[in-house]
């Protein structure tokens, strides 16, 4: 079994059999956040989509207090790591197996200049292999075509993990188009609320993914949802 725990925005806690590690752990400054950075005391690695400080977030923190290796492009590595991290570089299309799982990243349509607007590479999506399941975080992006091909070339998908705030990401309507692209078991909807500009229904995601014959799921922040 492998458990995702929902902390608000794009962080996401993911637990395996043995292992655990954190997704984007945007935790201080996010008022929705259930948990605070010291509350990890172990944890076996952070894996971060791109450069924003609400992606990127707690991770330089958590990972010293924890020992995680973090895991993000090139240029988010060399960031890590030069403020005292152990960090594993990858780029878009590439993936690495660790004691953990596999980690694939793939493209997103988005930003990625760092928390002092440092050029920190281009943002990613991740497919997340894990005690034999795959889970795809989208991190923050549009609603792209080739979406079809992470499900062809990865799938099939227990779980999507899809921004749904609109503004800076998909809204629901494309975040609806992509969970038939991707034709992943359950679909969960993530980055809504944080702020003013993307606040948005989440059950209406539920609604129109549901209407279409597919699986969606709510998790409230705090809340979690285990892959059996």
């Amino acid at each position: 079994m492998v458990n995702l725990r929902f902390h608000g925005h794009s962080c996401w806690e993911i637990e395996g059999k043995s292992h655990r590690l954190l997704i984007d752990p945007f935790i201080t400054g996010n008022q929705l956040s259930d948990v605070k950075a010291d509350s990890f005391k172990k944890l076996d690695a952070i894996l971060i989509t791109h450069g924003h400080a609400d992606h990127v977030g707690d991770s330089i923190e958590i990972a010293k207090n924890t020992g995680a290796l973090i895991v993000s492009n090139y240029e988010i590595a060399n960031y890590c790591m030069k403020r005292g991290c152990t960090a594993h570089p990858l780029h878009i299309g590439g993936g690495n197996t660790f004691p953990f799982g596999h980690v694939k990243l793939t493209i997103a349509h988005h930003g990625s200049t760092g928390p002092g607007g440092e050029a920190l590479g281009n943002p990613a999506g991740i497919v997340l292999t894990m005690d034999g399941k795959k889970i795809y975080h989208a991190g923050d992006t549009a609603l792209f075509l080739d979406m079809k091909l992470i499900a062809e070339m990865y799938g099939p998908l227990d779980v999507a993990l899809l921004p749904i705030g609109d503004n800076f990401t998909m809204g629901i309507k494309e975040a609806v188009k992509a969970t038939e692209f991707l034709d992943a078991k359950i679909n969960i909807p993530m980055h809504y609320d944080t702020f003013p500009y993307i606040e948005v229904d989440p059950k209406d995601f539920i609604e129109k993914v549901e209407a279409q014959s597919r699986k969606a799921k709510l998790v409230a922040v705090g809340e979690s949802y285990s892959l059996e």
